[in-house]
């Protein structure tokens, strides 16, 4: 009763879904691309898929490695990634060009997840994190296609979630064959959300087996020249909320090093001009990544473009990680981590709360709670270039000593096929 239930209010919110989905494509054509696809209506395809599913950027990031193991270990496999936004997709794209297929995933509706599954008819469904769509879980299971939990997590704030609906959650996650979850915290709430237990291996987080291609090494070089001998940090993935902090802090960074830049890159596109208009309010001389100004005579660099944030980390000295001065839960520290600089980010980072201890138990991690307090650590750490390059290097060690994850769930992968 309580699927039929949720499957009926999905539907009822559908016309408000697509209207949304129309509103915001005014100013994002591109989010009103393959819109059938939200409906199931995607090509055919035949041979033996591999479907993976990544809701956004992030997660697209953390499925790279993983597909690019699986197209190593089975080249005739068809692999078919969806995701639910227009910048996971293009995330997936920059990864992969024509080496793979794309979609947007169908939203959780029965029609929606039936017509899908009859055009791909996929041999198994990858799923990153923790993405638990009861339609989507339980439809594939009803046709005996396997369903794997991927660098699952699982914080408590969202297990109590679930258990307070777990006459609807427990029968779905039964119908999960595999999580690989990152730790054993994670392990031991999805059990308690109904998981059965031998269902569930703790195998690490693939983020750490972090990997950055040349291109990208060359491309951060090649900007961090352009951008000239100055002290350079970076706020990554920043939220409505954080960009006034760290503007705040910059300045006062300013205060004592002049010549320093920031590098803000908002997590959303359509936060990217109310940044801009944030800093030009601030009297801050501002240069737009997507527009190509001279950055050389700039305080504040906006990387207004997506899929670049990687590069923009190893371009810059120390890196805050946003999404964790206000109650977002944080991004993946280990972006800038693998770069071998240093990291501060704000309290709040419970989605990756497993990550951020392993980090903190190796003093390759920095809190702060406001940004009087980030500006005095990023003033010290600029004034002492070997503190700086040892904090960055701990940051690093971290990264290494957690690589592994990714082969043991590519190995779990291929043997439960």
């Amino acid at each position: 009763m309580l699927m039929f239930i949720y499957s009926q209010l999905i539907r009822l919110f559908l016309p408000l879904i697509f209207f949304r989905l129309w509103w915001r494509g005014r100013s994002n054509p591109a989010l009103r691309l393959d819109w059938r696809h939200r409906l199931g209506i995607v090509p055919q395809m035949e041979g033996r898929v591999v479907w993976v599913h990544a809701v956004s950027v992030g997660e697209a990031i953390a499925a790279g490695p993983v597909i690019g193991k699986l197209l190593e270990r089975d080249p005739q496999a068809a692999i078919l990634m969806t995701a639910m936004t227009e910048t996971g997709l293009s995330q997936a794209r920059k990864m992969f060009g024509n080496r793979i297929q794309y979609a947007y995933a169908p939203y959780d509706t029965p029609g929606s997840i039936r017509r899908f599954l009859d055009r791909v008819r996929p041999s198994i469904l990858v799923i990153m994190e923790t993405e638990i769509w009861p339609n989507m879980i339980r439809q594939s299971r009803s046709r005996d296609i396997p369903v794997f939990l991927i660098n699952a997590r699982l914080s408590e704030r969202s297990a109590r979630g679930y258990e307070r609906v777990s006459r609807l959650v427990a029968p779905v996650v039964k119908s999960i064959s595999w999580v690989a979850a990152q730790a054993e915290p994670d392990a031991e709430r999805f059990r308690r959300i109904g998981v059965a237990p031998d269902s569930v291996e703790v195998t690490g987080s693939v983020k750490f087996d972090v990997d950055i291609p040349e291109d990208i090494r060359r491309q951060a070089r090649e900007l961090k020249k352009r951008l000239g001998e100055r002290p350079i940090w970076i706020g990554g993935s920043t939220h409505a909320g954080e960009d006034a902090q760290l503007l705040t802090a910059h300045e006062q960074v300013l205060a004592v090093h002049p010549d320093a830049m920031l590098i803000l890159v908002p997590r959303h596109p359509e936060r990217f001009d109310p940044v801009a208009a944030k800093v030009h309010a601030r009297g801050l001389a501002l240069a737009r990544r997507s527009s190509d100004e001279d950055p050389a005579p700039a305080q504040v660099y906006l990387g207004d473009t997506m899929g670049e944030l990687m590069m923009l980390y190893g371009a810059s000295d120390i890196a805050f990680v946003g999404g964790s001065l206000i109650e977002r839960g944080g991004h993946n520290p280990l972006e800038p981590a693998g770069w071998g600089i240093p990291v501060f980010s704000g309290k709040h980072v419970f989605n990756f709360e497993t990550i951020y201890d392993r980090l903190l138990e190796g003093a390759g991690v920095c809190f702060v709670s406001s940004a009087e307090e980030l500006a005095t650590s990023l003033v010290h750490l600029f004034s002492q270039p070997a503190a700086r390059l040892e904090t960055g290097r701990r940051a690093l060690n971290v990264v290494n000593q957690n690589r592994g994850a990714l082969e043991r769930v590519v190995d779990g992968i291929i043997d439960r096929l």
